[in-house]
């Protein structure tokens, strides 16, 4: 880490030099704009209550205000937000979603600060914005922008404290892990031909024994893999492939892997259809103890993939059973998923989309007779109120197996989620010299 903070204060010192090559004519631009929702949920049959109903409605709000600047050289932003389930006690949360400056010059920039980061199509690195604490990392995010090139370096290192003693110990901080590199490459073949490449390098604070522990030491696992985006006039194949290697937080030595393959299609101006596939590799033995036991299960390595930046909600089924919930015992599965769906547009204001899933394990359940999971039906509708209001729905259900409960703790197999949201996203101030 010490080696990034040299390159980072290098940078800050050297760019004047850089700055000087900008033309000092260019116009300055401040804004000031919102991100403003409002959700309801009505959730029936995810896990079983004891008092008899267990189903759940609630109401909850996330609103952001972004400042922005951005000059010849210098660009910043600043986003406080207030998120909370209406009539929560301590009425909600008060954070700053972004706090960030930034250097550019040409094609070259260095932002550092608290940022959301959204790459390819978020699988692995994404905003997660439907939930009311979106994914922000602290961190230095520099690189250059060239034409059909992008390559982008970011660098974190998490505290919990302004410590005097202590070494570099880090749990239950603001995020998962302790210390991050990544390095991501995009090149534009063709103007309708795009590829990324990705390295991700995690550090991790060990878990084990209190001496272990009191050990400080900081475990390493890497991701790494590539996503391919071909897009014509009338229809998009996307694709990717990536792999986990390292040690997870008990030492173990992880071997997991994702594969997935994505098409959409435009048949007329008002309707488009899409299919998929993808599959997570998953620990092999899985064992779930029955309910009301407390089994144990020794395992060796993790074979189980693990998504850890990515923006779960869009792509494991909009229930989000998976990747957001855990397992019992703390291992997974992995999961299969089989989609398509179509998407209608009678007006241009208004969309209508429905889809289907078939849900199913990477690997053989214990005590359970099938790996697939149940079949997902997602229907979902967005209106343009105006340029900056839209009001959106959804409703889904899914018809589970033996296999879902099982995993889950669940007594049905037919649960349900219907939701109502408003979002509004309104441009308050806007200033140019």
């Amino acid at each position: 880490m010490k080696y990034t903070v040299t390159i980072a204060l290098a940078l800050l010192l050297a760019w004047p030099a850089f700055a000087q090559q900008t033309d000092s004519t260019a116009r300055k631009t401040f804004s000031i704009n919102a991100s403003l929702w409002t959700r309801g949920e009505f959730r029936d049959g995810a896990l079983p209550a004891e008092n008899g109903a267990d189903y759940a409605v609630f109401l909850m709000s996330n609103n952001v205000l972004r400042f922005n600047y951005s000059g010849n050289y210098l660009e910043a932003r600043v986003s406080p937000k207030f998120f909370g389930i209406w009539g929560a006690k301590g009425s909600g949360a008060v954070a700053v979603e972004e706090a960030w400056l930034g250097l550019k010059t040409g094609g070259w920039f260095l932002r550092l600060g608290r940022q959301m980061l959204a790459y390819d199509d978020e699988r692995i690195i994404g905003s997660n914005d439907w939930s009311m604490a979106t994914s922000t990392h602290d961190l230095l995010k520099a690189g250059f922008e060239l034409g059909k090139h992008k390559l982008h370096l970011l660098a974190a290192f998490n505290q919990n404290n302004e410590n005097t003693n202590g070494g570099t110990y880090y749990a239950d901080g603001g995020q998962a892990y302790k210390t991050m590199q990544t390095l991501w490459y995009h090149w534009d073949l063709f103007p309708q031909l795009g590829a990324s490449l990705v390295f991700m390098n995690t550090g991790m604070q060990r878990k084990g024994t209190d001496s272990e522990v009191k050990e400080n030491i900081t475990v390493f696992q890497q991701l790494f893999g590539a996503f391919v985006d071909w897009h014509p006039k009338y229809f998009s194949l996307q694709a990717s492939y990536y792999r986990q290697t390292g040690f997870d937080e008990y030492v173990l030595p992880i071997h997991a892997w994702m594969t997935s393959a994505e098409a959409n299609g435009r048949l007329l101006d008002w309707l488009s259809l899409n299919a998929g596939y993808f599959f997570m590799s998953g620990d092999e033995h899985f064992h779930v103890p029955p309910q009301g036991a407390l089994g144990m299960a020794r395992k060796t390595e993790v074979r189980g993939f693990n998504p850890i930046f990515g923006s779960h909600h869009q792509f494991y089924g909009a229930m989000d059973f998976f990747y957001v919930n855990t397992y019992y015992g703390g291992n997974t599965p992995g999961l299969q998923d089989f989609h398509t769906g179509f998407r209608l547009r009678p007006f241009k204001s208004l969309s209508l989309d429905a889809s289907y899933h078939l849900l199913a394990t990477a690997v053989a359940v214990e005590n359970a007779n099938t790996q697939v999971l149940g079949h997902e039906v997602e229907l979902g509708a967005s209106w343009q109120i105006a340029k900056d209001v839209t009001l959106s729905a959804g409703y889904s259900f899914m018809n589970g197996t033996q296999t879902m409960q099982l995993l889950k703790r669940s007594d049905q197999d037919r649960l349900r989620w219907a939701w109502l949201m408003l979002v509004v996203t309104p441009q308050f101030f806007s200033h140019k010299w």
